[in-house]
């Protein structure tokens, strides 16, 4: 049974912004770049106050940044209140010649490093979170109404830059579908920063306008609004599967002190989901006189290049290529497309020999000149090109034997000669490039080793050492490091690989309730081959410490191994990933771990996750007897036309319809519980009522819970939320009642803001 304590531990296990106090400390590193990116800073959070680093790659150099005691007296003396020390009262620091300024105690203030005195200095005011401010830091953009503005940092001169926006065609903003327009009403926030990229000389800049006044309609009653009134009405513009008009982005380019427009002379960009800006699908020529951009056909199965002018607004294709199914720019939706044009030519990513590689075309000509990379392993991020050694600096994942996703840095030239590993261990790395591009830093760590943060020059050699993680205070509360698995998938032949989490208190000489803790891609992997307490172990961390055994999985269909795998999910969204592989995982699992007990396994997903364990329980009721479903997606044909026709097909109505749990609600045998926010604008409160609906037609017994006012994340309410969840597999898993526990609340406010779009 799961005792007070074990909530207390799960609760503070519970990812989320803005928690009091820190678990790890030092774990993750963000540099903050000076002197033309010769230096940086960071900041590390303690759980009681931040400490500030500063550091010098090429002297080797790791320092504090200040003498933190003395500065908090000098403070202290200039202000007249106290200062901690451990505890300083600010955030981010200017380091400036002998001195640093900062912003505390309702003043800005500038300490000198010489002899510790502070005084109040002249504050130049940030520039709104809701500005693109341009390379030279002269120049703002921002949206106002339907139209884009720029402003003058110097004396706050504005004019417009567009005079034609209209509701529904409007500049600098992407879908309504993907805008989180509930989640930003709840920080006082109109809207996101504009849809903009700055050219590098800082003169034009790159927009689109964007075209839904013909998307479909959507509404959504917010049953209490924040003023206590009647039920308001909130319309969305939201596309369907199979609907005949989805949002396009028509690119335009801005010159800002001419104040004028030229339109890309092509078709506008289908848009059904994100920005082709906001995901670097369109970026500047370095020069500054073209932007190259990426397009795909609604059917995915054609991915262009194209160049536009950006002084005559022409466009021409640069290279193309198609195959059998969807062409993509990288695996992952939300990553960078895996693209670089150089001087003259083209380095482009295609998984065409089976695998994610690199090609080289011709810039003018758009020939192929020779592949890069080969091999049965995928490149996943282009780090650098230096063209004067002709040499590219990439990740890979599935140069690990023990485990394909973790990720190496890798060197190679350009005509494929050469390969090397700058990294040549067993870890995961994960790259933070600095701003000159002369070294990198470096996390590197796996699922059960906590990361060592370093800064690294591109032969590999360590500079300086930043961080090595403290996780005492994580091991404090019970948790235990995830045991990284392998077994066979469910054709017995492929590899598929996952963790295990094991419960807090852990006894082998006991039998414990198993939940399966699912998010079934394809655009992105459920487990992530790095140390990531409470990143995408979310709920896998609160459950196993409320004494449940947790397992994540990523079956067949998910990305970060070969096309064929990824290709699985292609028209097959109803598998969620791979259920019969999680099925065929908890077997083998438990066979070698008697303690795993089969007889009470439950689900527990959210978004994608509550669309499966949802599913789970309707498609393997022989093996899932509990699930939790918040959130969940259960009817493809009135979701995100852009997400189910990516992994659905575009023309596929057949496909949409398997991938459907409302259709299958009569087979629901165990014990379900439903959950959805009133306002999420993401994945609609509908999909989860469509599924009610047929339940309780079928006369199924079931639980629901509809959360008044919140989003797609339940950001306000997530230690509610969860709790709910706790309880719910606790008594239906575990047999017992849950203790009485009241999850401490989440503030809405600026640090909660701020981690959210970190």
């Amino acid at each position: 049974m799961s005792t007070i304590q074990d909530y207390q531990a799960a609760e503070q296990l519970l990812r989320r912004p803005a928690r009091p106090g820190e678990l790890v400390i030092g774990d993750k590193v963000r540099p903050q770049w000076t002197d033309g990116g010769a230096r940086f800073w960071y900041a590390v959070n303690d759980g009681a106050g931040r400490r500030f680093v500063l550091v010098d790659p090429a002297a080797g150099t790791r320092e504090p940044a200040f003498d933190h005691a003395r500065l908090a007296a000098a403070l202290a003396a200039a202000s007249g209140q106290p200062v901690d020390p451990e505890a300083l009262p600010f955030m981010a620091i200017e380091p400036a010649e002998g001195a640093v300024e900062f912003g505390a105690l309702g003043a800005y203030w500038r300490c000198r490093l010489d002899d510790y005195t502070c005084e109040q200095a002249e504050f130049t005011p940030p520039g709104s979170p809701l500005d693109v401010p341009s390379p030279d830091s002269k120049l703002a953009i921002s949206q106002r109404g339907h139209d884009l503005w720029a402003r003058s940092l110097s004396d706050g001169r504005e004019w417009a830059l567009t005079t034609d926006g209209e509701p529904d065609h409007r500049y600098g903003s992407g879908p309504q579908c993907t805008g989180n327009a509930t989640l930003l009403r709840k920080f006082g926030l109109p809207h996101l920063p504009p849809a903009v990229a700055w050219s590098p000389d800082s003169t034009k800049v790159l927009a689109h306008r964007t075209d839904e006044r013909a998307v479909r309609q959507t509404h959504l009653v917010e049953a209490r609004p924040a003023d206590g009134g009647a039920p308001v009405t909130h319309t969305q513009r939201f596309a369907y599967p199979g609907d005949e008009h989805v949002p396009q982005a028509e690119l335009v380019v801005l010159d800002v002190q001419a104040g004028t427009m030229v339109r890309a002379q092509a078709e506008p960009l289908l848009m059904p989901q994100l920005s082709p800006i906001t995901i670097k699908w369109a970026w500047w020529a370095e020069d500054s006189s073209a932007v190259y951009y990426l397009s795909r056909p609604r059917d995915l199965r054609t991915l262009t290049l194209h160049r536009l002018d950006a002084v005559t607004g022409e466009v021409t294709t640069v290279l193309a290529e198609s195959g059998e199914s969807r062409v993509e720019p990288n695996q992952w939706i939300f990553e960078p497309p895996i693209v670089r044009v150089l001087a003259d030519e083209v380095l482009w990513y295609s998984q065409r020999d089976g695998w994610g590689h690199l090609y080289r075309y011709g810039l003018r000509s758009g020939e192929l000149l020779g592949q890069v990379t080969s091999g049965q392993w995928a490149v996943r991020q282009i780090l650098r090109v230096d063209e004067a050694e002709r040499v590219v600096y990439f990740t890979a994942s599935g140069l690990v034997e023990a485990d394909p996703y973790r990720r190496t840095v890798c060197r190679i030239g350009l005509d494929g000669s050469g390969f090397a590993k700058v990294t040549d261990d067993e870890l995961d790395h994960i790259v933070t490039l600095a701003d000159g591009q002369e070294y990198f830093l470096d996390s590197a760590s796996t699922v059960d080793t906590p990361p060592v943060t370093t800064v690294r020059d591109w032969a590999g050699r360590v500079l300086v050492e930043l961080e090595r993680a403290d996780i005492g205070k994580l091991t404090a509360t019970g948790w235990t490091a995830p045991e990284r698995f392998r077994v066979k998938a469910a054709d017995g032949e492929t590899d598929i690989y996952g963790v295990l989490y094991r419960p807090r208190g852990f006894d082998p000489s006991q039998r414990y309730a198993v939940v399966d803790n699912l998010y079934p891609g394809p655009q992105v992997n459920r487990v992530a081959p790095c140390f990531d307490p409470g990143g995408m172990g979310l709920d896998a961390e609160p459950l196993a410490a409320l004494g449940f055994v947790v397992v994540a999985l990523d079956g067949r269909g998910t990305p970060g191994r070969s096309k064929a795998f990824h290709d699985a999910s292609w028209g097959r969204l109803a598998d969620a990933g791979g259920l019969a592989d999680h099925v065929a995982a908890l077997r083998q699992l438990a066979r070698t771990r008697p303690w795993m007990d089969l007889d009470r396994v439950g689900a527990f997903g959210h978004s994608g996750g509550g669309f499966a364990a949802a599913r789970a329980m309707l498609d393997f009721p022989e093996t899932y007897k509990a699930a939790v479903a918040l959130s969940g997606s259960h009817d493809a044909r009135y979701f995100n036309a852009g997400f189910v026709e990516t992994y659905d097909g575009a023309d596929n109505p057949e496909a949409w319809a398997r991938t459907s749990n409302v259709d299958l609600a009569d087979r629901l045998a165990g014990k379900l519980l439903l959950v959805h926010g009133e306002m999420d604008d993401q994945v609609h409160p509908d999909l989860t009522l469509r599924l009610a609906d047929r339940l309780i037609a079928a006369d199924k017994d079931f639980e629901l819970l509809i959360v008044p006012g919140a989003e797609h994340t339940f950001i306000d309410h997530l230690a509610y939320v969860r709790k709910r969840g706790w309880d719910f597999l606790v008594r239906e898993l575990m047999g017992t009642q849950p203790p009485a526990y009241r999850p401490s609340p989440i503030a809405v406010g600026p640090e909660l803001l701020a981690e959210l779009f970190s």
